[in-house]
């Protein structure tokens, strides 16, 4: 038997999650407010908030699991990518803790970990499968020949998906994260209301910088028409915008799986909870006759159930770290 003690703490969110034999028994994210007031994660606020959470975190990861921290096997631990300050409150801990009760450490990249989140639930994706990995600061296709075998086939040569989601709330007004209260507001608009442009980027890249620039000013120019056309318009707003970012990652799958003709999909990262996302997935699935693997909501977001399932797998390798290792903000598979 293997237990896994899974931390996460890349951004703004600080988990952690014991996983046993491939199944996990808690999953406890403890979110922070702060950044609210400022329209953004502040780096430097994050990582001091990380430090009053990640104690308590582990705590009730460990309680809700119903072990000791003595039954625990190995410590998996995010070690990039991520901002900087925040991963390295992380790493300390995992390797602190790892080194006062003598160990192992395993070290889980964050896009890895969002992928093989796909492996938590009874039904599980077979080799080889296309993950479309869409968060705040990344945008990916992957191709996924093995758990640890991954190369990335096509991604964002600029912003991020949900950086288009994020940065489009705010031209709107909404609060951060403004991404989910797009898709609210969505879900009682037209779709058709409005068309935005596609970029044109060759191959299976994305861009999303474009849009954010044609959204800004589509904006600008109908409130100098109508000063209330945000209040009136915004569901058709929302829903207009939402299907032209989702359509712009289905296309790009679309030709993805052609071209490696591959008919297993998976979706993973924030993005991934966005409901115009999966359901237009679940339609194309249908017409294309795709296999589909959309993850639960709790896997979609940063957690540390996805670094502690990824740990199993690398501990089952017995590939495990030293306590020289130090976090990388960047990171490649």
């Amino acid at each position: 038997m293997a237990i896994i003690l899974g931390i996460e703490s890349s951004c703004d969110d600080t988990a952690a999650a014991v996983c046993i034999d491939g199944k996990i028994l808690s999953n406890v994210i403890a979110n922070q407010s702060v950044h609210q007031n400022y329209g953004g994660v502040v780096p430097e606020l994050a990582s001091r908030v990380h430090q009053q959470n990640i104690v308590p975190a582990v705590q009730e990861a460990i309680a809700l699991a119903k072990i000791h921290k003595n039954d625990i096997d190995a410590v998996a631990f995010t070690r990039g990518p991520g901002l900087l300050g925040s991963l390295l409150v992380g790493t300390s801990f995992a390797k602190a803790f790892a080194l006062a009760n003598d160990l192992p450490l395993i070290e889980v990249n964050h896009m890895q970990g969002h992928i093989l989140s796909h492996f938590i639930p009874e039904s599980k994706p077979s080799f080889p499968f296309l993950c479309l990995t869409v968060s705040g600061g990344h945008t990916q296709i992957v191709l996924v020949k093995d758990y640890f075998d991954m190369q990335i086939i096509g991604q964002t040569t600029d912003d991020a998906a949900g950086e288009a989601f994020d940065k489009t709330a705010k031209i709107l007004g909404f609060p951060y994260p403004g991404g989910p209260l797009i898709d609210k507001y969505a879900r009682g608009g037209n779709p058709d209301a409005y068309r935005f442009p596609e970029p044109q980027i060759p191959g299976l890249n994305f861009s999303f910088s474009g849009l954010k620039t044609s959204i800004m000013y589509f904006v600008r120019d109908q409130l100098k028409l109508d000063p209330h056309f945000l209040q009136t318009n915004m569901n058709d707003i929302c829903a207009s915008v939402q299907k032209r970012i989702v359509t712009i990652l289905i296309n790009k799958l679309k030709k993805a799986s052609i071209e490696y003709n591959i008919k297993t999909i998976a979706i993973a990262g924030g993005v991934s909870a966005n409901s115009g996302l999966r359901d237009i997935l679940t339609n194309t699935a249908i017409d294309l006759n795709w296999n589909i693997f959309i993850p639960e909501f709790q896997y979609c977001t940063d957690n540390a159930g996805m670094i502690a399932i990824a740990g199993y797998y690398k501990f089952l390798k017995k590939d495990f770290s030293g306590q020289d290792i130090a976090p990388l903000a960047r990171m490649q598979f």
